[in-house]
């Protein structure tokens, strides 16, 4: 067929050539995309953080606003961008330098300007305020329209509607609102300064302007505690209070946040702390160290706000067993200021190793809540052994539970502290104690146990003298395994009361055995372990969060005293 036309051997090349093309481009062009939006991204944290890193303000960046939020700046709505955690300042990312430099913060130390310590005037800034928050002049609802309005005041948190600011209010003098008996003011570090500079230390005339109600609080706040929500109150604290008061102490440890009370008048200083009951130990050492520098006059009292999960010191001085944000931190300040002062019994535990012709120095520990030896202690020591092998694996209360719940489980099956009684011998104040068959031993000193377990009443049909934690007595009790203590915490079961004693002397005699104080727990050799009385705590106990046992055994104790 010499008429029909052969196709060009390069327009198939061609072809395939621009089939090539397009593919590289469809591969290339969202890679290089990308590639581009991260460069883009990682630019704007540096911009971010050189801004956050320079500023007064505590900028922290969020990807999402948890309601509705419009930029102190532009006024338009936002849904990420930065806020700050004193002042509560709220901006777009690409308002955040403009905002640096037109808002100020809150001021922790005033500049020395002659003014009296109560002539300090509000200071508003516009829009983003509380929902429930009514205008103190018409005490209508404020921030209810959906755009940028109304006025909050970043001290006494008064609010008011942008119609009803009058001149005569932006000059008026804050009297730092519903919490003023707790905040340090601005002002007076101010003058605490100019005293120190003139060598004078008489605070309590500086403070008696302030009240005789003035009792200052101070946070102290373990960011890593409750699943890091720690670090969430320390930003809402901040804004309620003067952000000196707040502090980390996974950055600042307490011995140095409790020098602050040394610039308050003798015993007036309260301390929140916000975390589990190791931290609560943490800070009660930290009080010890101040009377050791011969700091006794500013010794603070101890409030708790329960992070985590068991929490049995909190649970005793009612705070209940674990904060998850039911109620509003204003009301956590309400109720530290109606919670009353009581004392709580110190205990110094010491371990003394067998052999090594008494060369090892003696381990010494301090006790709050309870000691303990057998299946409780094992249990501990596997979760925790656990735990610091894989730690983000035990990030979820329920999951702890139920790792505890296998190891007790399997306790239950091996029972791996067996004959107890033969391996130790019991004293309590010098006379010795004969044990039955018993598998664990457990020394309290407050009245809850296991995560809200009252262990020392039982089942509470049988009549006790009560567990007190300011009694300088020790309630002595024994267990029959991991079963059994399941039993007691489910009511079903009472525990062998062994009795009480001011000194406490428990000889293991051979082999390896688990231990706990306070919920550390650790492997333990041939030892004598002695438990004396160490000192007390002053704390704070609020009646608010009672349970039915406190209720119980509080009507018992009125019971108790009407017949004596």
């Amino acid at each position: 067929m010499e008429g029909e036309k052969r196709p060009e051997p390069y327009s198939g090349l061609f072809a395939d050539g621009h089939l090539v093309l397009w593919t590289l481009c469809s591969v290339l062009l969202p890679v290089f995309i990308t590639f581009w939006c991260s460069l883009q991204r990682s630019r704007r944290q540096l911009h971010r953080r050189d801004i956050f890193r320079k500023s007064k303000h505590g900028w922290h960046d969020t990807d999402l606003f948890s309601h509705p939020t419009y930029c102190c700046v532009c006024a338009q709505h936002i849904l990420q961008g930065a806020f700050c955690d004193c002042c509560g300042l709220r901006v777009d990312e690409g308002c955040l330098k403009k905002a640096d430099k037109r808002f100020q913060c809150k001021e922790i130390v005033l500049k020395p300007n002659g003014k009296a310590l109560d002539a300090m005037p509000h200071h508003w800034i516009r829009g983003n305020v509380p929902l429930c928050s009514c205008c103190v002049v018409c005490t209508q609802q404020c921030g209810s329209q959906p755009k940028l309005c109304d006025y909050r005041c970043i001290w006494c948190q008064k609010t008011v509607h942008d119609e009803c600011m009058r001149s005569s209010l932006k000059n008026e003098t804050c009297d730092f609102g519903e919490f003023r008996n707790l905040i340090i003011p601005p002002s007076y570090l101010t003058s605490i300064n100019q005293m120190r500079k003139d060598k004078k230390t008489d605070y309590a005339m500086l403070a008696s302007k302030l009240g005789k109600q003035w009792t200052p609080l101070i946070i102290l706040a373990n960011s890593r505690s409750g699943t890091n929500m720690g670090d969430g109150l320390l930003g809402e604290f901040r804004i309620l209070l003067n952000p000196v008061q707040v502090f980390d102490v996974t950055k600042t440890p307490p011995i140095k946040a409790l020098q602050l009370c040394t610039l308050l008048p003798y015993h007036s200083a309260r301390v929140l702390v916000c975390g589990g009951d190791g931290t609560v130990g943490w800070v009660l050492d930290a009080i010890d160290e101040m009377k050791i520098k011969g700091q006794e006059k500013y010794i603070p009292q101890v409030a708790v706000l329960p992070l985590g999960t068991g929490n049995d010191l909190s649970n005793t001085l009612g705070w209940g067993t674990s904060y998850t944000g039911e109620i509003p931190v204003a009301q956590v300040l309400r109720n530290v200021m109606e919670a009353d002062g009581i004392k709580l019994d110190r205990w110094k535990v010491q371990v003394t190793n067998k052999g090594y012709y008494n060369l090892r120095k003696p381990k010494e520990f301090t006790m709050n809540n309870y000691f303990s030896v057998g299946p409780d202690a094992l249990m501990a020591l596997n979760f925790h052994a656990h735990r610091e092998k894989a730690p983000s694996l035990f990030s979820s209360r329920i999951l702890n539970k139920a790792v505890y719940l296998f190891y007790g489980t399997k306790d239950c099956l091996v029972q791996e502290c067996k004959d107890l009684n033969k391996k130790v011998e019991l004293e309590l104040d010098g006379e010795r104690v004969e044990l039955p068959n018993l598998e664990g031993i457990i020394v309290l000193n407050i009245g809850y146990w296991g995560g809200g377990c009252r262990l020392w009443e039982g089942m509470g049909d049988e009549t006790y003298p009560l567990a007190r934690h300011d009694d300088g007595l020790l309630e002595v009790v024994g267990v029959y395994g991991s079963f059994h203590c399941a039993q007691i915490q489910v009511k079903l079961a009472n525990p062998f009361r062994i009795g009480q004693a001011h000194t406490v002397r428990l000889i293991l005699k051979c082999s390896m055995m688990p231990m706990q104080v306070d919920g550390e727990p650790w492997a333990q050799g041939p030892c004598t372990v002695t438990i004396t009385h160490k000192t007390h705590a002053l704390m704070l106990y609020f009646s608010g969060e009672q349970t039915d046992d406190d209720v119980s055994s509080n009507s018992d104790q009125e019971d108790i005293k009407d017949t004596e």
